[in-house]
């Protein structure tokens, strides 16, 4: 019944929804789906079926919300038919609420304590608007013993239950709301005594702009300020265009009871309709802005996750420092700890002499082939004492994020593998790892803590859990697990797993040595065959005798190679490793029911390079030699950096001086941008021009224009300007450590 509805919303056919509708309701995942099913779903892309999936879900929420609320008003004695009709058609959850807000059980109001008075006869008869003496129409219910001493009482009486109808009235409050939805202003205030205690938020102390214009990161700003008490905020349009429409459809004629309307109108909208869409306002808002910086932070995510990986290469990683020193490990090629100590190379020991023997001993001693150099405290001093050290130029040297690190040291998953080891090691250890392979040692750590997010704290945390682990979930399966080495982290997000099924893998390889075919998986205790489907093509076994469970062919697809082996009189060795005989098959020979030529083409492709890793080869960097504190730096110099954040507003990029610079939109391209997501890509090299920079604050304005000086550079940093409060620049954005970042906006570029 859906079917219809989702396949216009999201511009494919009908049936495609149908069929992704019944994989989803029989268990079948995401990735699975995407993969494994494309002629029942005509190709559907792992986006569409996501958002068939999570749409399909609202409506079905939406159904069973209606059928609660006919329920209600069936069992009150309410339910007309016109009401059914209206409530049947009720295509969102707002207007749904709305129909039902008359017939809601509410607490005691002041409509409540007038119509225990007898006061309704009254309302409705004012409501008429017919003329007549209104002492006339009040008399008849000045009663004492129901404490309606005087005409007024009755009057007033009465016009608090024509504010309560007309704030009930679904038509008018769904004009009420567009008018919010597109006049509406959210305007902030310094809370008085607070000046001092609220400076990080001195942008806002007094502020306003359109609500449905605000960028998210503002608007998540602002409500953080509210949040801790500093700031106060209001959202309504104009309040007499408010009124003025109210009056339009509820004041008829010219009469005295026409005016108790108007003023029962201007009660209505000021003490019940504005704070009641101004909370819906609030909450609509809200999750446009948490749908975007979780968008953001989801694509930032991805591109962290699919970061390209070393491989599996010996690694020595240090985790730099200078009065507690350098903590160094040792791995090897599977991630594995061989040894770990401690060097002082950096100041107030200085023991350069030997940290350098050590390093050279245990890369020798261990055969290193890459050493991993944490990007925290000390970073580009210990980059670059082992740069000097002469070793191997074979020997690869990265600086790799630290963020998220010591979260892992101090997690149940680090006590777990390593018991016996302090967190310094646990730490040194996830640097080393983090090079060799990204996705699967960052899945070991809550995503909000690796510090790609923006406001990860203030959007709502279940849509934030809920959009993160279908990124993890997608980056897993589509890189691919090897089943024998792989921790129980990276095992969950496995397409049909689980956390409970991957602790089973782990003890069954632990009990009886490594897992030698897809077919053993099971032997797997409560590994049955939907867990088997769903998951097997995601897994691979390097060491199998059969080269298609390297692969990500799927066992179910095993029959349909061979049968092309035996057509080509070959072997499915020769087939994988010989294209020129594979290039003689006609695919179409192969189509049966269920599988047609979308995955004859995957399967084809599959064999081609077996198990291929979709991320891209691992490239070294270097941060300039002569370049590591904010104070080296000077207006034009070039430099070479890494992207590590991207917004809305603008990129954060490292250039080795223990500060993220920023990018502004303005200066990411010579060219207009909409988008930095469409521009520049997590962990991507750059080459950028310092704009700006203030010292004493460490913060850098960065370019990636070609001329960011238009034609001429200054001799002297951009003077700053006053503004008129039309041209009030961006205000900075409280984030934590991104506060600092954001205040670079400060100046020279324009929100």
């Amino acid at each position: 019944m859906y079917h219809e509805k989702i396949a216009g919303e999201l511009g494919v056919r009908p049936q495609q929804v149908v069929a992704c509708t019944q994989l989803l309701d029989e268990g079948a995942t995401v990735p699975f789906i995407a993969r494994y099913r494309k002629e029942r779903t005509g190709s559907l892309e792992d986006i569409q079926i996501t958002q068939i999936r999570d749409r399909l879900q609202q409506l079905r929420d939406l159904d069973q919300r209606r059928e609660s609320i006919l329920k209600s008003i069936q069992e009150q004695g309410k339910l007309t038919p016109d009401l059914r009709k209206k409530i049947e058609s009720a295509e969102t959850m707002t207007v749904l609420e709305d129909l039902y807000l008359p017939y809601r059980p509410k607490r005691r109001t002041r409509a409540t304590i007038a119509r225990e008075k007898g006061l309704e006869p009254l309302a409705q008869e004012i409501l008429k608007q017919q003329g007549g003496h209104l002492a006339r129409l009040a008399a008849p219910y000045v009663e004492a013993d129901n404490e309606i001493e005087t005409h007024e009482d009755a009057l007033s009486g009465a016009r608090d239950i024509i504010a309560e109808m007309i704030n009930e009235d679904a038509s008018a409050r769904a004009d009420i709301r567009k008018l919010f939805e597109r006049h509406a202003i959210i305007s902030s205030k310094l809370l008085k005594g607070k000046e001092n205690e609220a400076q990080k938020y001195k942008d806002y102390f007094e502020w306003e702009e359109s609500l449905a214009k605000i960028p998210s990161h503002r608007l998540l700003a602002m409500r953080r300020g509210e949040k801790e008490m500093f700031l106060g905020l209001d959202i309504a349009p104009d309040e007499m265009e408010a009124i003025v429409r109210l009056k339009r459809r509820f004041v008829k004629g010219n009469h005295p009871s026409s005016d108790q309307v108007a003023l029962a109108v201007t009660d209505a909208y000021k003490r019940l309709m504005k704070p009641s869409i101004e909370t819906e306002a609030r909450l609509w808002s809200k999750k446009k802005a948490d749908e975007e910086a979780i968008q953001v932070f989801s694509e930032n995510l991805k591109q962290l996750l699919m970061s390209a990986p070393l491989g599996q290469k010996k690694v020595m990683a240090l985790d730099p420092g200078f009065r507690t020193g350098c903590k160094l490990v040792c791995l090897d090629r599977q991630g594995k700890l061989a040894e770990h100590g401690k060097i002082f190379p950096n100041a107030p020991q200085k023991d350069t002499r030997t940290a350098g023997e050590t390093i050279r001993h245990l890369v020798k001693k261990h055969q290193i082939e890459a050493i991993a150099i944490g990007n925290g405290t000390a970073s580009r001093e210990t980059e670059q004492f082992v740069r000097q050290l002469g070793l191997d130029a074979q020997i690869t040297i990265a600086v790799v994020s630290e963020n998220g690190a010591s979260v892992y040291s101090a997690s149940e998953v680090a006590r777990r593998e390593f018991p016996a080891e302090d967190v310094t090691v646990r730490g040194a250890v996830s640097i080393g790892r983090r090079l060799m392979d990204p996705l699967a040692e960052l899945v070991k750590i809550d995503p909000k803590s690796i510090g790609v997010g923006q406001y990860q704290h203030d959007v709502d945390q279940s849509s934030l859990k809920k959009s993160l682990d279908d990124v993890v979930e997608g980056c897993v399966n589509a890189v691919g697990v090897e089943l024998n080495t792989a921790s129980r982290e990276l095992l969950t997000y496995v397409s049909g797993l689980g956390p409970q099924l991957a602790s089973n893998i782990v003890e069954y390889r632990d009990q009886n040595g490594p897992i030698r075919t897809r077919e053993e998986l099971k032997s797997i205790p409560r590994l049955g065959a939907k867990a088997f489907e769903q998951a097997a093509g995601f897994l691979r076994i390097r060491e199998s005798d059969n080269q298609l469970d390297r692969s990500a062919v799927h066992p179910e697809s095993y029959g349909i190679v061979e049968q092309m082996a035996r057509d080509l009189n070959s072997t499915v060795s020769h087939l994988i490793d010989n294209g020129t005989l594979r290039s003689r098959l006609d695919l179409k020979r192969y189509a049966i029911d269920g599988i047609g030529m979308p995955t004859l083409k995957d399967i084809l492709s599959e064999l081609d390079k077996p198990g291929r890793d979709p991320r891209e080869a691992f490239t070294a960097f270097a941060f300039a030699d002569h370049v590591t504190e904010v104070a080296h730096l000077s207006i034009g110099m070039k430099l070479t950096g890494i992207v590590t954040n991207i917004t809305k507003f603008g990129a954060f990029v490292d250039v080795g001086v223990h500060q993220d610079g920023l990018v502004h939109i303005s200066h990411l391209s010579d060219g207009f941008v909409s988008d930095p997501a469409k521009v520049v890509t997590l962990h991507q090299q750059v080459h950028v021009t310092v704009t700006e920079v203030d010292v004493e604050r460490k913060r850098i304005s960065l370019s990636l224009k070609s001329d960011p000086f238009g034609h001429s550079k200054p001799k002297t940093a951009p003077k700053k300007t006053s503004r008129s409060k039309q041209q009030q620049r961006e205000p900075k954005t409280p984030d934590g450590d991104l506060q600092s970042k954001l205040a670079a906006l400060k100046g020279k570029f324009k929100s």
